[in-house]
């Protein structure tokens, strides 16, 4: 999703798994694959979710396990592709620029010492200072044993931010804010900063510290800084209340045959869309979800090159895991259905807190209002997300904030959206959203830390899939009968 950086549904793809591609972009795929240990990435990022923190099990974890695979699929092969595209640019460049020095040949001088310094700012918008040095040294065969004659160092500088805690530092960013909600002075005077906010920036600067270790991109400085605290709120009666101030980020995944039959070609032909969403339920009507379309021929094709005896063993290994990941998706798609992004209004939680046994950890279908300027909008929890970023939501929330919002433009990317989710709200049974349920439990919810302010009232959704309303029976003309006056 331009606009966020790891993760993005439903854009077209460059290259697709299973087109028909000239044999050598097919090779510099597997080569790089597998040199780049992606398929080991792809291990350790699951692990990274379930392994490390005790987790309770729960009928949320398996679509959850089944979320985080199809994101972690999507971001390594998006990965690859930029990649990729970076050796063709990179090849092409050496191709032009020998092309022009042999038309402009130098003559030979002797190499200055001394040092040459470039400061720039990368992409990430982080201000870059590089210094070549060059000393005389001794002949080659001398300067090619000794380990001091060509080094290098990498310094990268991060200050870890502070939660906020209080409300006038809250109204840094929200002004109005204690307007809104005049209950929640009260309850930040008793507030206590998360832990999961130390842990956001704890796996934000262990992402970065991987990433610097082997020169990649690292985060960019507006996703390292993109919340400004999450505080354990209680109600007076003592139920725990989840508040986090940060920035929106977009999120369009999911799918349901049941309210929206067909989806355009290229989301259902498309690599990368994700048509899972960590809420489910089970499927209540017969008409098929429109991505299995789409995963049954990337399917097909899967099988026809894994049936090529021209296929090497490396790539035969990859396509049987990757047919084996299509075929269970496609078994989800035909029995279960999601919420739709570009429908649907919900926040987006790091996956690490859905699985997590603190009673102040929001978990899938759990209750949540979005404010931002002046407005309260009713959500639910309903897709998980990295557990190195926060501040995300569905399409159809990002677009109500601001019109221009797209999976590739955020709405919001200032610390101005607060995000208060009830842990333990959540409805005993899952099913097909329900916007004025949603509306009436949050509007309870909020009563019980002090409600909205005068004048402010919670945002009333209309279904954008709501089906046709069917004709009025027109009244039937009595018939004539002969004869009559």
């Amino acid at each position: 999703m331009a606009g966020t950086q790891h993760r993005r549904k439903g854009p077209i793809p460059l290259l697709s798994w299973f087109g028909k591609r000239d044999v050598f972009y097919v090779t510099v795929l597997v080569v790089v694959w597998l040199a780049s240990g992606y398929a080991g990435k792809f291990k350790r990022g699951l692990k990274e979710v379930f392994a490390p923190a005790p987790v309770v099990v729960s009928p949320d974890e398996e679509d959850i396990r089944r979320q985080i695979e199809a994101r972690l699929r999507s971001e390594m092969e998006q990965e690859l592709e930029r990649e990729i595209a970076a050796m063709r640019k990179a090849a092409a460049d050496k191709q032009a620029k020998e092309a022009a020095d042999a038309l402009k040949p130098e003559p030979p001088t002797e190499m200055a010492a001394g040092s040459v310094t470039d400061v720039r700012k990368l992409r990430s918008g982080i201000p870059f200072k590089t210094e070549v040095k060059f000393d005389k040294g001794g002949i080659a065969s001398k300067e090619r044993a000794d380990e001091d004659s060509f080094t290098a160092s990498y310094q990268l500088s991060l200050r870890v931010p502070a939660a906020a805690k209080t409300m006038q530092e809250l109204e840094t960013t929200s002004p109005d804010l204690a307007k809104i909600l005049p209950g929640l002075p009260a309850l930040i005077g008793k507030a206590e900063v998360s832990g999961w906010f130390h842990k956001l920036y704890e796996n934000k600067v262990a992402r970065i510290r991987r990433d610097a270790h082997s020169l990649n991109e690292v985060l960019t400085k507006h996703n390292v800084y993109d919340c400004e605290t999450i505080l354990n709120l209680r109600t007076p009666d003592g139920k725990p209340v989840f508040f986090m101030q940060a920035e929106m980020d977009v999120v369009s995944d999911g799918s349901d045959g049941d309210r929206l039959p067909a989806m355009p070609d290229d989301i259902v032909n498309s690599t990368h869309y994700q048509p899972f969403t960590s809420y489910g339920w089970k499927k209540r009507g017969k008409t098929p979800n429109p991505m299995v379309a789409g995963w049954e021929k990337r399917l097909a094709n899967g099988q026809l090159e894994l049936a090529d005896p021209a296929t090497s063993a490396e790539r035969k290994a990859w396509l049987r895991d990757r047919i084996d990941y299509l075929k269970r998706g496609i078994a989800d798609l035909k029995a279960r259905s999601f919420l739709i992004a570009e429908y649907d209004p919900f926040i987006v939680i790091p996956i690490n807190l859905l699985t997590a046994r603190d009673p102040f950890a929001p978990k899938v279908g759990d209750y949540a209002v979005v404010i931002h300027d002046g407005k309260a909008y009713p959500s639910i929890v309903g897709d998980g997300g990295p557990t190195f970023k926060v501040g995300e939501a569905s399409l159809r929330m990002a677009r109500q904030i601001n019109q221009r919002a797209s999976p590739y433009s955020r709405p919001v990317s200032d610390l101005k959206v607060s995000y208060v989710v009830f842990p333990g709200s959540r409805d005993p049974e899952k099913g097909p959203p329900d916007y004025a349920r949603w509306r009436k439990r949050c509007a309870e919810l909020l009563d019980n830390i002090g409600g909205l302010g005068e004048g402010y009232a919670l945002h009333e959704w209309e279904d954008l899939l709501k089906k046709p309303e069917p004709p009025a029976e027109e009244t039937p003309v009595p018939a004539v009968e002969p004869g009559s006056p």
